[in-house]
Parts: structure tokens; sequence; C-alpha cells
């Protein structure tokens, strides 16, 4: 009798350790999925994600400045003469040609934020020109004179219309 107690008691041992296990792995995995879920994106943070712009109320040399991701995105319609001045150059400072920058040629978007200190450039007669330390750009966001070192960013966009785009997504 005693060899049957013992062969029991191993069993048991094994049964218990295994539900222990699991019984653990559970509890674990049950206390990490809100810490998991924690990581995920918030409800305004994804709705700041991706911006529409309907294009058809800016007028040729009208500029729509939107928000994206906390930055202002400048939509300019261009000119027939900007667009054919823009596509004869290729930027001084961080030289990259205008169809590398534009998916529509009369449409260039930007984001508006001066690559030198980050301040917010206004449009000018020739391009943008930052008020904070005197960077400019042309019509394609290309610097033309420093300090700022690069182009204005060219942020992921896509055209879902004729007259429609949404930011945000490539």
């Amino acid at each position: 009798m005693a060899d049957k107690d013992t062969l029991s008691d191993a069993k048991r041992r094994k049964f218990l350790i295994k539900v222990t296990s699991v019984v653990g792995v559970a509890g674990a995995a049950a206390a990490c999925l809100p810490f998991i879920d924690s990581m995920n994106p918030s409800a305004d943070v994804l709705a700041k994600a991706t911006t529409e712009v309907d294009l058809s109320g800016i007028p040729e040399s009208g500029v729509h400045i939107v928000a994206w991701q906390g930055k202002p995105v400048f939509v300019y319609h261009r000119t027939q003469a900007e667009i054919k001045a823009m596509e004869a150059s290729n930027g001084v400072l961080d030289p990259e040609s205008d169809q590398q920058r534009v998916k529509q040629p009369e449409w260039l978007v930007v984001v508006g934020v001066c690559t030198h200190m980050g301040c917010v450039p206004n449009k000018s007669d020739s391009g943008w020109l930052c008020p904070c330390h005197g960077s400019e750009y042309d019509d394609s966001g290309r610097v033309v004179r420093g300090p700022a070192p690069k182009n204005l960013e060219v942020p992921p966009y896509k055209f879902v219309a004729a007259d429609k785009i949404v930011i945000g997504v490539a």
C-alpha cells in the first residue's frame, strides 16, 4: 500500500505543478494586458494622425494652412508661372527637384516649420520667408538662403479625389 500512496503523491504533485504553472501564466498575461493596451495610441492621437483637405476652395496663389500632428501644413495652389520657374531650378542649399517634392505640379504641400529653429515662415512674393532669422524658401519649399540647413519637410499625403488630399498617409 505504501507504493500506491507514493505513486498517487507523485501524480498529485505533477498535477499541482501543472495547474499552478497554468494559473501563474494566465495571471501574468491578465496583469500585462492593461499595460500593453496603454501603449496603443489614444483616440485623440488617432484623430490627429490624418487630416483631410478640400482643395476646391483654394484659389491660385492661395495658401490654406491646416494642422497635422500639431504642426502647420501649408497647402499652396501654385500658378503656371511658378510651376515653370520651380521646375527649372533645383534649390540652392539642399538641392531637390520640384518633381520630387510635389505629386501634382499645381499643389505644394509642406510642413510650415523652418528647419533652422522651428519658426513658421510667411508667404512672400518669391516663396516663403522665416521672420526669425531670415531663411528663405522658394515656391517649392526648398531653402534658397540660410541659416536653414534643409528644405521644408513634405509630409506624407495622397490625393483621394481631384480636389481632396489626405495628409498623414503615403
